[in-house]
């Protein structure tokens, strides 16, 4: 797990020649310091955004939005307040190291861990020294391993559950093509047998009449020879 947000101090000088907007502005900050400090986030937001009503481009008020955002585990409204503090930050490398990390730590939380790596990449530029954004990073790029050796497993399976579905098709085709071949020679067996059992019965039917035929003409023969015999009696 990822080391804590970064919190920062923002101290506003009193002074006389300071406007209206900005005692505001300042005060809107420390109230949601106060509540930040509390634990009280959602009420920290609040304030936070009353200070950026009166300075929409107060880093103060854009980078601690995102840190109680943070807390409330709205990542993806905290990165955009981070990168909005990260755009009105200048060259400030105080600041563009702890937002960098805070980005990364929000990432983090999405998973985007490839992108939480460069992030925090570009934090230890501004401060090559801080311990907690290398171990952040190390951890970022272990679990941008992990992540990749899952996906490539994924990938993997998906690969093979294709081939077994493309293979699985294809012995049904095949299973089906036999069936079918099968299915075929049946039905022409049975025309075939078909065919020779009325070839069957016709030469049953003409040898009963052949028979027949054949019993007519020995009756008649006999008929005849008795009729014979009878005129030799006379």
């Amino acid at each position: 797990m990822v080391n804590g947000i970064k919190y920062y101090i923002v101290v506003f000088f009193a002074s006389f020649g300071i406007c209206a907007f900005a005692q505001q502005e300042a005060r809107n900050v420390r109230l949601g310091n106060k509540q930040y400090r509390d634990s009280s986030y959602v009420d920290a937001e609040v304030e936070y955004r009353k200070a950026l009503e009166q300075n929409p481009k107060s880093f103060e008020g854009l980078y601690n939005l995102g840190n109680a955002l943070f807390k409330q585990e709205k990542y993806d409204e905290a990165l955009e307040q981070y990168k909005a503090a990260a755009s009105v930050a200048g060259d400030d490398k105080g600041r563009l190291s702890a937002v960098n990390h805070n980005i990364g730590n929000s990432l983090c939380a999405k998973q985007q861990y490839a992108e939480a790596v460069e992030a925090y990449k570009a934090s230890l530029k501004q401060n090559p020294k801080d311990n907690e954004t290398r171990y952040n990073l190390a951890y970022a790029q272990e679990m941008c391993k992990q992540q990749q050796q899952q996906q490539n497993q994924q990938n993997q399976q998906n690969q093979q559950q294709q081939q077994d579905k493309k293979d699985q098709q294809q012995q049904n085709d095949n299973q089906q093509n036999q069936q079918d071949k099968q299915d075929q020679q049946q039905q022409q067996q049975q025309q075939q047998d078909q065919q020779m059992s009325k070839e069957n019965a016709e030469r049953i039917l003409q040898a009963l009449e052949e028979d027949e035929k054949e019993a007519q003409e020995k009756a008649q023969k006999a008929q005849y020879k008795g009729t014979r015999n009878a005129e030799k009696d006379w």
